[in-house]
Formats: structure tokens, C-alpha cells, sequence
């Protein structure tokens, strides 16, 4: 990355937006997690896409614990960007915990960076990759890889969740 100050400022409040959506998921405050998406954002996760109007009933519905993640890696493009943000999430209740990353596509909008596409990878014990098993119970079914593994961002070993 160049040391363009323009740069440095915009990739400061990338990292500011990913840190507020995993307080505000961790906290479940939906109000303030919503604001971290454009308004045509979509989320995927657990076999499923998710538009804004349904992203509150998927946080009600998710269990309560801590999200902890690094800062992201970024690519800018203009007034677009790529990037790729690695997280542990820990079971409030068990600290089961679930390893993963995220990749995301941001886009500059007149109130500052937002997130417009997220979608979800969660590293398995067995050494593969996948997109998680279903626990939004809104879900319409129309998930095509729920408990299987598949390449999201890395190889997948091939065995089942």
C-alpha cells in the first residue's frame, strides 16, 4: 500500500468499521450493527444470503458471546475495496469457539466506508473449509451447502462437517 495519507485515512476507517461490527454483534446493539452496511448490503453466512431487512432477525437469532478479530487486509479500487478480515467467535454460555474469516467488498458512500458484501468462512477441526451450518431458524431453505465443505477462500479437505 502506498504511503498516500488519503489512503492511510481511508484504510484507518475500513479498520474502524470492521472493529464496530464485531463490538456491535458481540454486544448485540442492531441499531449501530446495521450502520455498518450500505443499504443493498448483503450478508452470507450458515448456507444463506441475508438483505438488511433480514440481518436484525439473523443477529436475534445467533448465540450470545464474543467476537474477536484482527485488523483486515485491504485492496482499494477508487472508491471500492476488497479485503479480508480473520475471526474468533467465543460462546458466551460454553466458549465453544468458532475460528473464520470473513471476505467483504466496501464501497465509500456520502456518510464514509460501509460494508456492501460479507459474506462468511469457518475454518473445521477436520482441517476444511465451509460456509456453516444453518442455525438462523428463518431460514426459507434455500441453502445449497449447509454442513458441507466447499472452497470459500481455501482448499477444502473434502470431508463432511
Amino acid at each position: 500500500m502506498s504511503q498516500d495519507p488519503k489512503r492511510i485515512a481511508d484504510l484507518v476507517e475500513i479498520h474502524q468499521l470492521c472493529s464496530r461490527y464485531l463490538a456491535y454483534a458481540s454486544q448485540f446493539i442492531p441499531d449501530q450493527w446495521l450502520k455498518v452496511f450500505t443499504p443493498d448490503a448483503e450478508y452470507s453466512a450458515f448456507g444463506a444470503t441475508y438483505d438488511v431487512e433480514r440481518m436484525p432477525q439473523l443477529l436475534a437469532a445467533a448465540p450470545r458471546g464474543q467476537f474477536i478479530g484482527n485488523m483486515p487486509v485491504v485492496e482499494f479500487d477508487g472508491d471500492r475495496a476488497k479485503g479480508m478480515q480473520h475471526f474468533v467467535f467465543i460462546d458466551q454460555q460454553t466458549h465453544a469457539m468458532r475460528l473464520g474469516w470473513y471476505n467483504d467488498e466496501y464501497v465509500r458512500t456520502s456518510a464514509g466506508w460501509r460494508i456492501a458484501k460479507r459474506s462468511t468462512t469457518f475454518m473445521r477441526k477436520h482441517g476444511g473449509f465451509d460456509s456453516g451450518i444453518q442455525h438462523d431458524p428463518l431460514s426459507d431453505g434455500s441453502e445449497t451447502s449447509a454442513g458441507k465443505p466447499e472452497q470459500s477462500g481455501g482448499e477444502a479437505k473434502g470431508k463432511r462437517v
